[in-house]
């Protein structure tokens, strides 16, 4: 492994964690607070959306982002030759 090489697996494991905490964020926040009343006029499961967002969905998508980093990871780990 090169140093330059090295150097861009970093920069793009970087990347991919800013914008997976970006989503989490936007998710977890925005829509469970800055974007709730807007949101509740939509109803999920019988529950108002900025409510279900604050209480399960934002859960739900920090899961969803884990399992979507790990597929983004053994890409990378492989586009970069660390797989095993």
């Amino acid at each position: 492994m090169t140093k330059s090489n090295a150097k861009a697996y970093w920069k793009e494991n970087i990347r991919y964690v800013l914008i997976l905490l970006l989503v989490w964020f936007l998710v977890s926040y925005g829509a469970g607070i800055i974007f709730k009343d807007s949101l509740n006029s939509i109803k999920l499961g019988g529950f108002k959306l900025g409510f279900w967002f604050a209480q399960q969905g934002s859960m739900y998508v920090f899961v969803i982002l884990i399992f979507v980093y790990v597929r983004l990871m053994n890409k990378l780990d492989k586009k970069y030759g660390y797989d095993e």
